[in-house]
This record gives structure tokens, C-alpha cells and sequence, in this order.
């Protein structure tokens, strides 16, 4: 694993100041901290909580600014969430999740009546209504201070001006310019006369920064209507896309109430749906409650017992209730985060034996992992954990023309077609169909745990591994005592319900750990990529600030303090 590097923005020293991190301690300070996939966007973050901003605010502009150097992940052309969290208590939850367009169908994936994967996830029918601008712009008139044209200044000056490229971002670039060249004006804007960018060049994304422009100066409406909605419906008319104008003009985030629950006195905040995150993780939490995890010890035998069948239950009511709370108004969140509930499905653990998956025609296909995360929590306690993303990585590969913005493949993450849940992995249950206005089901989990006024802010990307990430990221401070580095750091299992194993990183199970798993019946996926990336970031009652990246990220990651004012 490749050591990642830390960026420490400090009020006196120059943004780019680094330094090598050490072995499992966190960043410390005092004041605000970011804790971010990118160096950049975290500095700009950084620099907002230094001019007065609060987390609010330097998540507005970190995230605009994760559009324009993070564009694997970050974006103008996609969704997600954001949950916050006040030094009093408050909380709310904004859902910027993308939606089916007008003209979606349930058989709109199928081809001569056939599943055609290239439909759902490869071409421009797999593009949801992006959700970012209208769900940024909303949090922020509600619970930002700072100008909102002021916040999108850094981001626009990245794309007008350029930034340097790193190690990471280069191969990263190189690896897609096949993908990209199937659509000129996006193999234009990342390499150099179709040859890759590296290292050390600068990128400068121009039509990018007169889009960030136009939302500076008009709001949303500088995104849903006039040049940015003309230029994105003419992409989807010369791309066979299903998305207008009237579907950009019909856009709306929504304000949700966060899922709450409690951990050993630990209150819980999440994600609602039609994020899947919150209700499946506080459902794990619940049923881990009745085990002394700490008794038990990190990475025995019984503790990853317990925690995979927590983990498999949970995602199994997953599949059958969890969508769009908008269309399905049944969705049980309240009897699925029960302690009740809990108790039923812990009754139903073996200690001794793993339970079986069933039924198998339910077996999950993959979710793309492709995501990004930070948390900010400023210098008065306010806390914010956004996750957004493309769905894959660089979404569908292909920017709006003129506007230069990649476009998600979001709608890949709602299922395959009514009827065709088989063996293959293809599922077909109702409640996550496409539809007009549907949005699509999500395992992002943008979470706040408070206890005794320590605040932590974790979130992760990874598809559906990212609820288990942060589950064991809660469980490894709550019941295992590890600093939040070290509950970053530390080597993750993962079981989804189907298929039927669990899926461990290197040094995740020792030897007689895995002899006993496997007498107990699990089958297990060793020596695991786990390509979840996780970033956290905590406040203790004095005002101390630690910071947490993940060290799996290919390039690094960054936590960036900004000193009280």
C-alpha cells in the first residue's frame, strides 16, 4: 500500500506545506478541519473556516472545488448527501441524489427484451438529472453565512487557471484515455492533443469555469436553465439521453429527516433514504449492541462472526424494503432501526454457526465504488459529512460539450428490469425500478456519532461497502478504544447478504481466526482489495480537533487544520 501524504493548512504557513504522516496518529489542532480525497479542495475548505465561513460554507466550497480537481468522483454532473449536525444538536439531512428523467421506464434497460448492461450503465441512457447544485445551493441558504458567489471564487479560479496534476490523477487519466476518446471534446479536456497529461502539467478546464460562473453568479439557475440546460439537453439529443430541459427545470433537492439512533450511549446520525446507508447502519449498530464487542476483542474469531451476520441481515432487508421514500411512502425506516427489530434478528445469530443467505436468486450485483467523502467540523462544533459522487468512475466518461462537466452514470444503480432477479447477479424488485422522477437506491452514509460532546464526522466511498466502513470505523473507536486514524487504518471484513461469503483485506483474519470462521461455515474472499476509502474527522469537548484519511487511497488524501480565529 502506497504511503499517502499529509497536507496540514495552517493560518501562518503556505497551503501546500506537507508533511509525511505517521504511523496511526491523526492530525491535531484546534479550531476548524477538513478532512478530504483531495489536497486542493481541502485547502480551499480550510480557507473559507479561516475567513469567518462555517462548516457549511467550507463544504460548499469543497465540494465545488472537488468538481474541478477531483474528477473521478467530484462533481457538478451527479449527487449525494450532506448530513449536519450543530453544536446544539440541530440536524438536517440534504438529499441531492439524481433522478430518472421524465421519459424513464422500468424496461428501459432492456433491449429485443433482453438485459443490455451497456444501456444501464455505459451509455447516455444511464444518466440521471444531476442533483449537486440545487442540493448545495439549499443547504447552504439555510444554513450558510458566507456569500454564496464568494464560496465557488476558488473553484472557478482551479478551472480557469489550472492546477498541477499529481502522480495519482496522471495514471488515473492515462488508464481512461481509450474510454475517453470515444467522445473527442472529453479526451480534449484531459490529455494534451490525446496524448496523457503528467505529472507536473497543469490541467485548465475553461468551459468548466464559465459553467462554475454562471452557478456563481445565478444560483441553480445558472445550472437548470439557460446555456448550462440548452448545452446538457443537446449532449443527451446527440447521445440518445433521455434528459431535457423540463427535467433540469423540474429538478428539486429535498430536505430529509435524518435517521437517528443510539450506540452505547453514543447518539447516531445518517442518512435517510433513498440512501440505504443510514437505516442499514444504524440496524448493524443495533444488533451489535447486544454483544461486548471489547470482551470479544478487534478481529477474533466471534467478533467477526457477529459483525458479518449483523452486516448480512441488514443488508438483506436492504434488498426488500429500501428506495425512494418519495414513491415507496411505506418504506419501514422506523420498525428497521428499532432496537425491537434488533432483538428479533439477534435472536436468530448462532454463535456458533453462520447463518445462510437466502433467497440465492437475490444475489447483489456490484455497486461501482467510485465515490468521494469529507467531513468539516468548524472551530464552533458545527459538523457536516458530505458524500458525493459520478456513480462510476468519471460517471459515463463523456462532459457536456461546451460546459465541461463530466456526466454520471447514475441510473446504473437502479435495477435491472421488473422480473429479471436471477443467479447472474441482475435484480428486479419493485421498489428500486427506474421511473419518471424516481431517485435511485444509494449505500452512501454520511454519518455524525455524538457522546459526552466528542463529535465524530465519517463517511466513506466505495459502493455498498461503504455502510460496513463505517460501521467498523464507529465500532473500532466505541468498543475497541482505537484513536480515529487507527479506526481508519485498521483491516476491514464485509458481508452484503449475497453472495454468501465474507470478503476480508490482508491482515484482516489471522490464520486460526479463519480456520474458525470456516468450521463455523463461512465461506471467505481473502486477501481483498477493500476499495472503500474512508475519511473522519473528531472533536473532543476542549475544542481539540483530530483528523483521519485513508491510507488506501492510491494518491493520498489530506486533513487541513485552520487555527481559531
Amino acid at each position: 500500500m502506497k504511503r499517502a501524504w499529509l497536507s496540514l493548512s495552517l493560518l501562518c504557513l503556505p497551503l501546500t506545506a506537507a508533511a509525511s504522516a505517521p504511523l496511526a496518529e491523526p492530525v491535531r489542532g484546534h479550531g476548524g478541519m477538513v478532512a478530504s480525497a483531495d489536497t486542493l479542495a481541502a485547502s480551499v475548505g480550510v480557507q473559507v473556516l479561516r475567513e469567518g465561513g462555517n462548516a457549511v460554507d467550507a463544504a460548499v466550497a469543497t465540494a465545488f472545488a472537488l468538481a474541478v480537481t477531483h474528477p473521478t468522483a467530484g462533481n457538478i454532473g451527479g449527487g449525494g448527501f450532506l448530513v449536519y449536525r450543530s453544536a446544539s444538536g440541530e440536524a438536517d439531512a440534504w438529499d441531492f441524489r439524481e433522478k430518472a428523467p421524465a421519459a424513464a421506464s422500468p424496461e428501459m434497460f432492456l433491449k429485443g427484451g433482453q438485459y443490455d448492461s451497456g444501456r444501464h450503465h455505459d451509455s447516455l441512457l444511464a444518466v440521471g438529472v444531476p442533483g449537486t447544485v440545487a442540493g448545495l445551493h439549499l443547504a447552504w441558504s439555510e444554513r450558510g453565512t458566507r456569500p454564496w458567489k464568494k464560496l465557488l471564487v476558488p473553484a472557478i479560479a482551479l478551472a480557469r487557471d489550472g492546477f498541477v496534476v499529481s502522480d495519482g490523477l496522471a495514471r488515473d487519466l492515462a488508464e481512461k484515455l481509450d474510454a475517453f476518446a470515444k467522445h473527442p471534446p472529453t479526451l480534449q479536456q484531459f490529455s494534451r492533443d490525446g496524448k496523457a497529461l503528467a505529472a507536473g502539467d497543469r490541467l485548465k478546464q475553461a468551459d468548466l469555469a464559465r459553467t462554475l460562473t454562471r452557478i456563481a453568479e445565478q444560483g441553480p439557475a445558472g445550472f437548470y436553465a439557460g446555456e448550462t440546460a440548452r448545452l446538457i439537453a443537446a449532449e443527451m439529443k446527440r447521445g440518445g439521453g433521455l434528459i431535457d430541459e423540463r427535467d433540469l427545470l423540474a429538478y428539486r433537492a429535498a430536505k430529509r429527516t435524518p435517521v437517528r439512533g443510539s450506540y452505547r450511549g453514543w447518539e447516531i446520525v445518517s442518512m435517510p433514504p433513498p440512501s440505504s446507508g443510514g437505516t442499514a447502519l444504524v440496524q448493524i449498530l443495533n444488533i451489535l449492541e447486544g454483544y461486548d464487542l471489547a470482551a470479544s476483542g478487534f478481529g477474533s474469531a466471534l467478533t467477526v462472526h457477529r459483525m458479518s451476520e449483523a452486516m448480512r441481515r441488514a443488508f438483506a432487508d436492504r434488498a426488500r424494503f429500501l428506495g425512494d421514500p418519495d414513491l415507496n411512502p411505506d418504506v419501514p425506516v422506523a420498525r428497521l432501526t428499532s432496537k425491537e427489530h434488533a432483538a428479533e434478528q439477534r435472536a436468530t445469530i448462532d454463535d456458533g454457526r453462520a447463518s445462510v443467505s437466502s433467497p440465492e436468486s437475490f444475489e447483489w450485483a456490484a455497486e461501482p465504488s467510485h465515490t468521494t467523502h469529507f467531513s468539516v467540523i468548524d472551530a464552533d462544533g458545527n459538523a457536516v459529512a458530505l458524500t458525493f459522487t459520478l456513480e462510476d468512475e468519471y460517471g459515463v466518461k463523456r462532459i457536456v460539450t461546451g460546459a465541461g462537466f463530466l456526466l454520471n452514470n447514475e441510473m446504473g444503480d437502479f435495477n435491472a428490469g421488473p422480473g429479471l432477479t436471477d443467479s447472474t447477479g441482475l435484480i428486479g424488485t419493485p421498489p428500486n425500478l427506474a421511473s419518471p422522477g424516481r431517485r435511485m437506491l444509494s449505500s452512501m452514509t454520511p454519518t455524525i456519532a455524538v457522546r459526552d460532546g466528542v463529535v465524530i464526522a465519517p463517511g466513506a466511498a466505495g459502493g455498498r461497502r461503504i455502510i460496513n466502513t463505517v460501521a467498523q470505523a464507529l465500532v473500532n473507536v466505541i468498543d475497541h478504544g482505537m484513536n480515529v486514524q487507527e479506526a481508519v487504518d485498521a483491516p476491514r471484513i464485509h458481508h452484503q447478504w449475497l453472495p454468501d461469503h465474507i470478503l476480508a483485506e490482508d491482515r484482516a483474519l489471522s490464520a486460526d481466526t479463519q480456520a474458525l470462521l470456516s468450521a463455523r461455515g463461512h465461506a471467505l474472499k481473502l486477501g481483498w482489495d477493500y476499495s472503500s476509502r474512508l475519511q473522519a474527522v473528531l472533536r473532543r469537548p476542549d475544542g481539540t480537533l483530530e483528523g483521519a484519511y485513508d491510507r488506501r487511497s492510491p494518491d493520498g488524501a489530506t486533513v487541513s487544520v485552520s487555527p481559531p480565529r
